[in-house]
């Protein structure tokens, strides 16, 4: 089935369509919707209603952009809207840890699809997390950040910039990476 005969079919609310685009498209979104859960079944309740919407906002596409592309900010959107209805965005940083963590910039690697990375990207505290997965591989600024969290811009750039540290420090304690120059040459800095 095409992405047109797809669309086309969802707008007439056709089951088969609907299921040929949650099938088709699922496996990727529940991955972006992992990266801000808690757990699994988090992830697969954000994934549910985040595809309810997609559903119920079909009309609105317009065919401007990528089809996926649109797909991903409704999930994003979805996720974060859950984080911030139960209030989990809010839950505090242990604040001892967080004035300790030195930026080490050279060291910290970019975020790859590797399930260790992943592992270890959910292992920030939710506000950390969430900046990180926003800015580094949503590609959001930190304005939009700002206005997607309620926060100021400002600290949208204080989270990103801790989250990377402790990021480094978690991937160094759990031996995913190393501090040798021969990891930092084959790490990137994080994008942007």
């Amino acid at each position: 089935m095409t992405e047109e005969a797809i669309l086309k079919g969802c707008l007439q609310n056709e089951p088969a369509a609907q299921r040929e685009l949650y099938n088709r498209y699922s496996p990727k979104m529940l991955s972006v919707c992992y990266r801000f859960a808690h757990n699994r079944e988090d992830a697969e309740d954000m994934l549910q209603e985040g595809f309810i919407k997609v559903f119920s906002q079909m009309h609105t596409f317009g065919s401007r952009g990528a089809f996926e592309g649109w797909i991903r900010r409704i999930i994003v959107h979805t996720c974060i809207n859950v984080l911030k209805k139960n209030k989990k965005f809010n839950e505090s940083v242990d604040i001892i840890h967080a004035t300790a963590v030195q930026v080490r910039e050279e060291t910290v690697p970019s975020i790859v699809q590797a399930k260790q990375i992943v592992e270890c990207i959910r292992m920030l505290p939710i506000g950390y997390r969430t900046v990180l997965n926003l800015y580094a591989i949503e590609g959001y600024s930190h304005r939009e950040i700002g206005e997607m969290l309620d926060i100021e811009e400002s600290t949208s750039r204080s989270q990103y910039t801790r989250a990377k540290a402790m990021l480094e420090d978690i991937l160094i304690r759990k031996k995913i990476i190393q501090k040798t120059k021969q990891d930092v040459e084959w790490l990137a800095a994080m994008k942007r």
